[in-house]
């Protein structure tokens, strides 16, 4: 075997790290497959780590260069350093983060592996030994792009940066664009001395740069978990791309596994807010018709003692969690009051849109981390067909993703995207902190319709109460 090997012009250690790159393939999937169910997610982290684990030390042990020689001591002892470096200060940030904090972090994350992408098509272009021109420029252009974008959808979802909807940024992002695609093709087609070719690489890096930032600048706050979900998919494929660089088998599956399964996620988003991709890039979201004739109405509160008779007396509830829960950090109550109304024979069930909060799952992860049975959460198209028939709806820190704005005013910024019908239920209580708008900036009518009830409070603090009052029934 060690002979047909050796025939083969490749070596034992060859052999072995292949087929550990194989081997972590396998791992990634199955770490996708189980990531897919809350109840499995932890488990799939594990087994998508342990196969980027294996991957790192084969590659240590058994990678060799071109001239046959392994890695140096000195460098092993880099890579291990910064990795020490690495999982510390990712564990301090992952166990100190607030749940609210959380698409921020996922953002910076998303942030650091396009960098890191960008910075080894920069280093590789120099490299002599590098023959893969349009892989290294892409890997720096969609890394780029990855990185600075992610770096201000950071910052929107923070409260740090703002939106800016100058109707100029789209056509100076096609010409951008424009300039990026003659730039990589120049470079390509070897139209210069190489010194001149450096300098319109980094041309092409403040380019890619600046795009990533006037690209995500003027796209709404509704909108951001597709944004995430579609900057994720860049960082995939500029990964992808660093693995072509280097033929590194691993690199390359985990930037195809990253890549594809955020496009997917992004076009499923797209799909359930009933608009295309190109849609949401270029921000023109609704706004285009003509206004309804609609009156404001008058805000109708409850107390919680008669929210709670409401919902004791109730057949069936429906929960619908916005980011004000996560605000709120109220998801341990808010399964406590589900509980305590399922004891009394209600039938509760939670209403999960596909962007309610800050990026895509978001509440479905913040159920999920209060024990909330996965069974009971409901996509908006398997519950809308319910709501006519549920006794109560509780809005709980949700605002554009109820709003009915979105089917019947086509002056809206957020006409046509699908909603949780709660309006048809017969009763609403909803729980906000006071009458302000919500991402999309716009007033929400359901608040002053006939069959809705205010809940004025922090989410906490107002299903505390309302626990409180349900018990003493």
């Amino acid at each position: 075997m060690n002979a047909l090997i050796g025939d083969l012009g490749v070596t034992s250690g060859d052999v072995i790290l292949e087929l550990s790159y194989l081997l972590a393939a396998v791992f990634f999937v199955v770490g996708l497959k189980l990531l897919s169910h809350p109840d499995t997610a932890r488990k799939g982290n594990l087994w998508a780590a342990g196969g980027m684990l294996l991957a790192i030390i084969t590659t240590i042990l058994f990678h060799k260069d071109s001239s046959g020689q392994g890695i140096k001591l000195v460098n092993i002892l880099i890579i291990l350093a910064v990795i020490a470096i690495g999982s510390v200060l990712g564990a301090v940030v992952a166990r100190k983060v607030k749940m609210t904090a959380m698409p921020q972090l996922v953002s910076f994350l998303n942030a650091t592996g396009g960098a890191a992408s960008a910075l080894v098509a920069l280093i590789e272009f120099s490299n002599p030994a590098n023959k893969s021109t349009l892989v290294t420029l892409l890997g720096l252009v969609i890394g780029s792009i990855a990185f600075s974008g992610s770096m201000i959808a950071y910052g929107k979802l923070d409260g740090k940066v703002g939106d800016i909807f100058a109707g100029f940024i789209k056509y100076l992002n096609l010409f951008m664009l424009l300039v990026v695609t003659v730039l990589v093709a120049y470079i390509i087609a070897g139209g210069a001395a190489f010194e001149t070719q450096k300098i319109l690489v980094y041309v092409l890096l403040a380019i890619s740069l600046v795009y990533g930032v006037t690209f995500v600048m003027p796209i709404g706050g509704a909108d951001m978990p597709v944004v995430i979900s579609l900057l994720n998919s860049f960082t995939g494929i500029a990964a992808a791309m660093a693995g072509f660089i280097y033929r590194n088998q691993a690199m390359i599956l985990g930037g195809i596994f990253v890549g594809s399964a955020g496009t997917i996620l992004t076009l499923l988003m797209c799909r359930a807010m009933n608009r295309s991709l190109l849609n949401v890039i270029i921000g023109s979201f609704g706004g285009g018709g003509t206004a309804i004739d609609r009156k404001k109405g008058v805000i109708k509160e409850i107390s919680a003692s008669d929210a709670a008779v409401l919902l004791s007396y109730s057949q069936k509830v429906v929960i619908v969690p916005g980011y004000g829960l996560a605000v709120a950090q109220a998801q341990h109550v808010c399964n406590d009051l589900a509980k305590l109304l399922e004891e009394k024979g209600v039938e509760v069930k939670f209403a999960i849109h596909p962007v309610a909060g800050r990026m895509p799952g978001h509440m479905n992860v913040l159920l999920a981390e209060a024990e909330v049975p996965y069974e009971k959460l409901f996509e908006m198209d398997d519950i809308n067909p319910e709501m006519p028939n549920t006794d109560v709806v509780v809005v709980i820190g949700a605002n554009d993703v109820v709003n009915p704005a979105a089917l019947d005013d086509p002056s809206s910024p957020i006409y046509g995207m699908p909603i949780i019908r709660a309006h048809e239920a017969k009763n609403v209580i909803v729980m906000k902190r006071g009458m302000g708008k919500g991402y999309a900036a716009i007033e929400n009518y359901l608040f002053f319709a006939d069959n809705t009830r205010m809940f004025f409070g922090s989410a906490k603090d107002s299903l505390q109460k309302l626990v409180a009052e349900i018990k003493s029934l």
